[in-house]
């Protein structure tokens, strides 16, 4: 079994492969210049398409990410003790 990496890795070269076939007309099919001018530009449009939807997804999981109320009471007390035994070892803090 291929890994999820290796899957993309050849989705990409498949896709790269005949994105450059119809760039350099390997195929021998003549295609109207709109198509041809559409079609060069398509690595732009996906890379900022997939942009786009990166920056979504991330700003909906901050949006909704919950809070950890026993977690932080937990690592500030936790931050509490750590003082406490560094001051009994002479380390001396700065007023805050």
């Amino acid at each position: 079994m291929a890994n999820k990496a290796s899957e993309w890795f050849f989705v990409i070269g498949v896709i790269m492969s005949l994105w450059s076939a119809f760039l350099f007309d390997h195929d021998n099919v003549i295609f109207s210049k709109q198509v041809r001018n559409v079609a060069l530009m398509m690595p732009l449009y996906l890379i900022i398409s997939f942009a786009c939807v990166s920056l979504g997804i991330i700003g909906y999981h901050v949006a909704t990410f919950n809070d950890c109320i026993n977690a932080a009471s937990e690592l500030k007390q936790q931050l509490k003790e750590a003082r406490k035994d560094l001051e009994k070892r002479g380390f001396k803090f700065e007023l805050q």
